[in-house]
């Protein structure tokens, strides 16, 4: 949670930056030209040109790629691990193409303007354009590029541009497919270009530019640096960039596939032609594997000199005076992310994170992508959290290990009530607290040192892009895919084994369940990142998305049979899904001496366990320093006002029998039967019919997204392909 460092210098950059375009747009031709002169005159300039283009990078990112937009429609629910809160028939906007279009019959008569062209990643684009082109005019560039050069102010810059462009393409590639390409001030890109030959000028240019940047931590100028693009940074993106290239993706029979150096390619395909959706194809190229042999030295290179990018094997805090409990290194990555800004700046673990300021940017953590909160717009406690992105209880109960401790970490089965207390989330469809099923637990308003009471998506916890973890399983998925396998081993339990106790991570079962070490990487990225929008990309690239989808949509259709025929369903791991569970709210404030719980120290207790959930341990205070007096939302705080705000919960993972003395001595204790597995059972339709609707686990998967109509007005020779219309609806 930062202030805001992207602020243009002077009035001159402004005048000289300040043409934008219009999102809906492919404006690629002169968003505002940076002339070398300009650029030249000072490196101050040249910084405030890369201001401008950091500015509109941030913009894109919350706006589309990593924040709101496409990744809130798309990604966050659209993957095994998770899925949307609300109803099919409520929005079907964004439910048709998180269910691949139906498995590709819904794309004609989908309306292509509903979910936003990509003319913000082409603003994006150009300004970095503009400042490239600007260097590379000059007769400095030679030197400070020069073979064997030592970085510079000016290379490093030149470098941050490059990176800028670079991950805008890759992005946009993942969302549109086969795009127009400019790479040129002034030039406006036409037609379509194929992605294998963009993805082969992004991995050059970024391998250009490496060995004249500076590591995270020495970037000139910007302190801890990870809001900055850094040789780190550049290393890491050139292999995520060679893994999408590597992988499989849903192409169209018109475009002319050729890599960078215009050589036609030949493909390895997966599935069935997706006859409904324009003949598309799935596939990889069949030179892939170079791709994970570049992967493998990028990843390395990030690995041997992170500068002061770390992983932490073990957590460094200490039990707080009240008692509060950790041990989870996993789960400080996201204790940083929501700290004051007084205490860090950036996450340690963090490559690069977008800054976010504290009440004054909009912000989707934890608003779509955090715990959830019943809370109104403004002035509660905490306020409004839609969650956009909830957890497949299956992925909960059944695919996660019961000691992996990022579960409780990823999804929480409560959410707060808006005025401070904790409750239980019905599976029935809702977008607040009281529906939608359970919440991604990773971000959450009441672990903010000043949660923002104030107003909702304003909470001002950065967007975190890149981190090492997705270093260290990007390296040891490209060792998998190229023989390395003990290097791959290796690294997947340098991650696998931090979420464990000790000794208890069982890496060669896991290898083995799994069915071979690709696949086991694969999956423990999905544990690494599950509930960050991670996952639908992942299984589109990894060619496992066939049988996820059918995993997950198997699975719940399974624990809603059991539930229904004998009360509960048992999963391979132990777990047990319940008809019903027994809750009771507590004083834990009395109980334990806090109320916002940590890594659970005692299993058995029903009030740590399931860990890291509970409330703020004193939301007036927190209120206060937030600038909030009106506490009339809140349900305890005063004398003589109810005090329990946590939730007791038995049965989550072992079913009670309604009937038992077990069951008759909780009620006479003050716990209430709860209609849980059976409230599930009541959603079946949202859960498993309309989960991945219609998917035939064999037909290309159809996760693109159309051109909009202003996009195929404005740009000569670009059309919609998958069977989307090429006229608005």
């Amino acid at each position: 949670m930062k202030k805001l460092i992207y602020i243009l210098a002077s009035a001159a950059v402004l005048l000289a930056t300040a043409s934008a375009c219009k999102t809906d747009f492919l404006e690629t031709s002169n968003p505002g030209i940076v002339d070398k002169e300009f650029v030249f005159s000072s490196v101050n300039n040249t910084k405030a040109a890369m201001n401008r283009v950091y500015a509109q990078w941030i913009s894109v990112a919350d706006g589309s790629f990593l924040g709101n937009g496409l990744y809130y429609a798309l990604n966050l629910p659209g993957g095994d691990d998770s899925r949307h809160p609300e109803g099919y028939g409520n929005q079907l906007q964004r439910h048709v193409p998180e269910s691949f279009y139906e498995n590709g019959a819904g794309a004609g008569a989908y309306n292509i303007d509903q979910m936003g062209g990509p003319g913000s990643y082409y603003t994006a684009i150009a300004y970095a354009n503009n400042v490239i082109n600007a260097m590379e005019g000059s007769e400095a560039y030679k030197e400070y590029m020069a073979p064997g050069a030592e970085p510079t102010e000016l290379s490093q810059l030149y470098g941050e541009a490059v990176c800028a462009r670079a991950s805008m393409y890759v992005m946009a590639i993942r969302y549109f497919g086969d795009i127009p390409f400019a790479i040129e001030s002034g030039v406006a890109a036409s037609g379509l270009t194929a992605r294998d030959s963009i993805y082969d000028f992004v991995i050059a240019d970024l391998e250009r530019v490496i060995p004249h940047m500076f590591r995270s931590g020495s970037v000139p100028g910007y302190g801890e640096d990870k809001n900055a693009f850094s040789r780190t940074f550049a290393e890491a993106m050139a292999g995520i960039a060679c893994l999408d290239a590597a992988g499989y993706q849903t192409r169209r029979p018109d475009i002319n596939y050729v890599d960078g150096d215009g050589n036609k390619l030949s493909f390895e395909n997966l599935g069935t032609t997706n006859t409904a959706a324009g003949n598309a194809f799935y596939a990889r190229r069949s030179d892939y594997k170079k791709y994970y042999e570049k992967a493998v030295t990028f990843f390395k290179a990030v690995i041997d000199n992170p500068g002061n990018v770390k992983f932490y094997d073990t957590d460094p805090r200490a039990a707080t005076a009240a008692g509060q409990q950790f041990g989870n290194p996993f789960q400080y990555f996201f204790a940083q992310m929501m700290g004051d800004e007084s205490n860090h700046a950036y996450a340690d673990e963090s490559i690069f994170e977008y800054a976010l300021t504290w009440n004054v940017s909009n912000g989707e953590r934890p608003y779509s992508n955090g715990r959830v909160s019943n809370g109104g717009g403004s002035n509660a406690f905490p306020c409004k959290a839609y969650g956009q992105g909830r957890i497949n209880p299956a992925y909960y109960w059944g695919v996660f290990d019961p000691k992996d401790m990022r579960r409780d970490v990823t999804a929480s089965v409560t959410g707060h009530s808006g005025g401070g207390q904790e409750i239980i989330i019905p599976f029935t469809p809702n977008s607040k607290a009281s529906g939608g099923g359970l919440s991604n637990n990773k971000f959450d308003e009441a672990r903010q040192d000043i949660p923002n009471v104030l107003k909702q998506r304003r909470s001002g916890i950065n967007g975190p892009y890149l981190r090492m973890s997705e270093v260290l399983l990007g390296y040891a998925e490209a060792c998998a895919q190229t023989g390395k396998d003990a290097e791959a081993k290796k690294y997947l339990a340098k991650v696998r084994e931090r979420s464990f106790p000790k000794g208890q991570a069982n890496t060669d079962a896991f290898i083995a369940s799994c069915g071979s070490l690709v696949k086991a990487v694969l999956q423990e990225r999905d544990f690494e990142f599950a509930g960050e929008g991670e996952h639908r990309w992942t299984m589109i690239r990894s060619g496992l998305v066939f049988e996820k989808v059918k995993r997950v949509k198997e699975l719940q259709a399974a624990m809603i049979a059991g539930v229904e025929s004998q009360g509960y369903y048992k999963f391979e791991n132990g777990n047990e899904f319940p008809a019903y569970i027994w809750t009771k709210n507590v004083d834990a404030k009395a109980l334990y001496g806090y109320r916002l719980t940590t890594q659970c120290p005692d299993e058995s207790d029903p009030v740590l366990y399931p860990g890291w959930r509970g409330e703020n341990d004193d939301w007036e205070a927190a209120g206060t320093a937030a600038g909030c007096t009106n506490f009339k939302n809140l349900k305890f705080g005063g004398a003589g006002m109810n005090q329990n705000t946590n939730l007791a919960i038995k049965g989550l993972f072992k079913h009670i029998d309604p009937d038992s003395a077990e069951a008759k001595a909780l009620e006479a204790d003050g716990y209430k039967k709860v209609e849980y597995g059976l409230n599930l059972a009541k959603s079946k339709t949202e859960y498993v019919d309309n989960l991945f609707k219609n998917f035939d686990y064999t037909s290309a998967p159809i996760y693109l997204v159309p051109f909009t109509h202003n996009n195929l007005k404005t740009m000569n020779g670009v059309t919609n392909g998958y069977g989307f219309t090429n006229e608005a609806l």
